[in-house]
């Protein structure tokens, strides 16, 4: 244990680069599979992998083996009758958003659930109706076959009523979406999900909340609205009711406005109390039956006009095929449809199953989507998903396992089958209530907004703009367009980085950015310049420019300028005008000397500067002779700290490699650290060295170049008084004596800087 006054450690290694570490520590071979191999290995089979395969199509195998059934059987039964019988209203309720008649909805609460209870990963979360699918459901059917006017002409629709057509709707697209959710599973492709941010997510449910309430109005109000969809359809939608406002139905306002008072009080009494509840009172199912009553004595429907559920048929229909001319008109609708119900559904079954601790396989839950809707679709239910409220009321209430969601499908069945028929005289606008109170956890996601401007306004601004383009333009387009801005808004994050350039805080071998301390220490010379994104084409020129805002000198304007200086010189050394002697070049002419543009090929300028034909070497940081001027360059080390660097495309090598090459040129030595082995092998097989980059630039640590930067420029440094230079003393310990260099040789030492 180390004691809280000693919090201190040193560490004796010898100085690194690369191409020294790699000599001094072997690596292991590791044999990189080739895509051939990955196919390979994927169509291999054997008994081991088939009993695996088996148990993964199958997980109700692996949990049902280890079900304790004096533990869990009785909460699984509890749980299974408090969702069931929330199953059998939401069903009703959401079926209203989908624009179908609300006995439809049952069959989404059943046929799903059956299929999940087999193949699903969850333990927790219940299928069955969704409102923000319902209500994207509802928005095709009402495009295909609108309240007024006649439905689009599809082969398949004669004979039928416009129920029946609505029907065929939406089973054919809920068909459709799940043979999407099906393949996009066996292609294992089930991180598309990850796309779609929690921002994202938030935005677009708030706005599909927006949706549902307006959507809802109409039977809070007891008002006969046409559906409405595409672009803007909210706005048309309320444009239409507040034309019909003066002919509100007020019994339908004040049963809802009672229903909607009374579930939101228990509900929130269910919040406050449920440590202390052993079950949350279902008062939704005691409203509805409750209003199932009153409306039957006092006859509602014939003395208020108030429309109800009406007649439900009993028992369940015989499967029917899809209709492929629908799989044509509703593609472009059915895959947003079998994302955002995918997407909703293994968040809320990620919540829970870290939770109770155990895992999820989302190309397996897409799996057990994809067939429960193609298996209920084929029995006239439309797309599910699984309802928040409805998952917590299954989880909270004790359900360990799918045995309760399950039960839960027998009570809709028993519903379905015997008793459905006491919910004939159920008002409409009782289920609007209930649906508009549900909405109360989405739209309170409104509170984001300040938090979001606070700590993250690009995260805020890919909220806001999902949730504004999904109500103004519809749930499909407003997905898609969210999805662009979350994608542009980290395109541009990774585009414009916040570069900086660090120095290193004095006493440690610890470097920051400069701007952001003030007990720091920067050699002469000496520039550290931090990437801290990846490197690619859209970022390559970005980066160049803040390197050179860095550096303070763009180094191809240099080095053209000394390249146009050589040739002054051999110019005038040519025609006498300039000599050497041994105090160095003497200026014999008296007058102004010319420089023509004309002379100069542009090429050659950016070719690195040869001294061969004349008598010395130049020093650029010297006054040179026939008062030629040349940007003075007081850079002679340049560290490029690649830590944060995941990636780089051919585009960025190139653009690396120029600027590279340019800063050499101008005697500017450059360094590469931290540098992920996977792109320093990626340079190597792209030929990115030459004679002028070469692999001896790279070092382990930003540490390492420092010091070794140090050991080969002392002079630079040692200008410094004892007082400006770092307290900290490094100790390096060179094998046989030495240290290891790209240049020279030293013995042991302690470096100080």
């Amino acid at each position: 244990m180390i004691r809280p006054g000693a919090q201190q450690y040193v560490v004796a290694r010898p100085l690194y680069s690369e191409d020294s570490f790699a000599e001094d520590h072997e690596k292991v071979y590791r044999h990189r599979k080739t895509i051939m191999d990955h196919i390979k290995q994927y169509f291999t089979c054997d008994a081991k992998r088939a009993k695996n395969a088996a148990l993964s199509l199958l997980p109700v195998i692996g949990w049902m083996k280890m079900y304790r059934i004096k533990e869990w059987l009785l909460s699984d039964i509890v749980s299974g009758l408090s969702t069931g019988l929330v199953a059998v209203l939401q069903g009703l309720a959401y079926c209203l958003l989908a624009s179908l008649p609300p006995w439809y909805g049952l069959f989404s609460a059943f046929f799903p659930v059956v299929m999940y209870f087999f193949l699903g990963t969850s333990r927790h979360i219940s299928v069955g109706p969704f409102p923000v699918l319902c209500l994207m459901i509802g928005s095709v059917v009402t495009r295909l076959v609108p309240d007024e006017g006649p439905p689009v002409n599809i082969t398949g629709f004669e004979g039928l009523t416009k129920d029946e057509q609505r029907v065929l709707v939406a089973s054919s697209v809920s068909f459709l979406a799940g043979i999407m959710q099906l393949a996009m599973g066996v292609m294992q492709v089930g991180f598309v999900v990850m796309y779609l941010s929690d921002t994202l997510v938030s935005g677009f449910t708030t706005a599909a909340a927006v949706h549902i309430l307006v959507s809802q109005l109409k039977f809070v109000l007891g008002l006969t609205v046409p559906g409405i969809s595409g672009p803007l359809s909210i706005i048309y939608t309320l444009e239409v009711i507040f034309n019909k406002i003066t002919s509100t139905n007020v019994c339908d306002v004040v049963i809802s406005l009672v229903i909607m008072v009374v579930v939101f009080i228990v509900k929130e009494l269910n919040d406050r109390f449920k440590s202390k509840l052993p079950v949350p009172i279902p008062i939704e199912v005691i409203m509805t039956v409750i209003a199932c009553g009153v409306s039957y004595a006092f006859d509602f429907k014939t003395k208020y006009g108030i429309d109800v559920v009406g007649p439900i048929p009993k028992g369940y229909e015989a499967p029917i095929p899809p209709n492929l001319h629908i799989f044509q008109e509703t593609a472009v609708e059915a895959f947003p449809m079998a994302i955002v119900g995918f997407a909703v559904a293994f968040s809320v079954a990620k919540v829970y199953s870290v939770k109770h601790d155990y895992t999820i396989d989302g190309n397996q839950e897409l799996i057990a989507f994809g067939v429960s809707n193609i298996f209920g679709a084929s029995f006239k239910s439309f797309a599910a998903s699984t309802a928040l409220s409805r998952s917590a009321v299954q989880e909270s209430t004790g359900g360990k396992t799918q045995v309760a969601g399950l039960l839960s499908a027998i009570i809709v069945m028993i519903v379905t089958l015997a008793i459905g028929f006491l919910l004939e005289p159920l008002p409409k606008s009782v289920l609007g209530a209930v649906v508009i109170v549900n909405l109360k956890g989405m739209l309170m996601q409104f509170r984001e907004i300040p938090y979001l401007w606070r700590r993250d306004k690009p995260d805020c601004v890919v909220w806001i703009g999902t949730c504004i383009a999904a109500i103004l333009l519809g749930l499909d387009l407003g997905l898609a367009a969210g999805l662009g801005v979350e994608l542009i808004s980290v395109v541009l994050r990774t585009q414009f980085p916040r570069c900086s350039v660090l120095a290193n805080i004095k006493g440690t071998d610890i470097y920051k950015d400069r701007k952001d301390y003030i007990d720091i220490y920067e050699p002469d010379g000496v520039k550290i310049f931090r990437i801290p994104s990846p490197i690619f084409f859209a970022n390559i020129e970005f980066f160049r420019g803040k390197l050179v805002e860095a550096i303070g000198f763009n180094p191809l304007r240099v080095l053209r300028k000394r390249n146009k200086a050589l040739r002054m010189i051999r110019k005038l050394l040519k025609k006498g005008d300039l000599q050497w002697t041994s105090k160095g070049f003497l200026n014999t002419s008296c007058g102004p000397i010319n420089e023509s543009e004309d002379e100069y090929n542009k090429e050659e300028l950016d070719l690195p500067t040869d001294f061969k034909d004349l008598p010395t070497r130049i020093d650029w940081n010297t006054e040179l002779p026939a008062n030629i001027v040349v940007p003075k360059v007081d850079l002679h080390s340049l560290i490029l700290d690649f830590a944060a660097v995941s990636f780089l495309d051919i585009s960025a090598l190139k653009g690396l490699k120029t600027m590279l090459k340019e800063l050499i040129r101008v005697e500017v030595e450059v360094y590469i650290v931290a540098c992920d082995p996977y792109i320093q092998l990626k340079l190597h097989d792209c030929c990115f060295f030459d004679d002028e980059v070469q692999p001896s630039m790279f070092f382990l640590t930003l540490h390492d170049a420092m010091l070794h930067i140090l050991e080969k420029h002392p002079d630079r440094t040692e200008k410094k008084s004892d007082n400006e230079r770092i307290i900290t003393t490094v100790t390096i310990h060179h094998p046989g004596g030495s240290v290891r260099s790209r240049d020279r040789h030293v013995p042991d030492r302690e470096t100080r800087f």
